[in-house]
């Protein structure tokens, strides 16, 4: 069985957007782009009803929509909607990073193996991970891996 993998929005947005003028963030987008078209195959792939809202805002938004056409599109359960929240507290996170909270809570309601990401100032953060990761096996849920497709690299 394949390892399941929910991306987040940031990812989605790196596979469609328009090449970025930041040399780091082209980097970025373009070994998104290679991940995506060499290592996705080994993964079962899913987003959520959150992503999918977000995905839609703005000039790709149709784009960004045709890349997850295929993808299974997670639910937004009551029990991630209340993870959400106290995720957010014991990562010691500002209010603005709700939504962040969310995709990590759907994540782990889910039984996602890996959550993968471009945020790396609410999601992907060495500073938070402990307490994410502590706080979501106290409520009862094996959370994520939070990584950056960096990561998911070849062995």
């Amino acid at each position: 069985m394949a390892p399941r993998l929910y991306l987040e929005t940031s990812m989605i947005s790196y596979l469609v957007g328009r090449p970025s003028r930041d040399a780091i963030t082209h980097g970025n987008q373009q070994l998104t782009r290679e991940w995506w078209a060499t290592r996705r195959s080994e993964y079962e792939l899913f987003v959520s009803e959150l992503v999918v809202r977000e995905a839609e805002i703005g000039d790709l938004g149709q784009a960004r929509l045709a890349i997850m056409e295929p993808l299974t599109i997670l639910s937004i359960p009551e029990e991630a909607e209340r993870l959400a929240p106290s995720l957010l507290r014991a990562a010691g996170l500002a209010p603005n990073a709700a939504t962040d909270a969310l995709h990590i809570a759907l994540a782990a309601v889910h039984g996602m193996h890996f959550l993968v990401t471009w945020n790396c100032k609410h999601i992907a953060n060495a500073a938070i991970r402990r307490a994410v990761e502590r706080h979501c096996r106290l409520a009862g849920y094996e959370p994520p891996v939070i990584c950056t497709p960096q990561e998911l690299q070849e062995r």
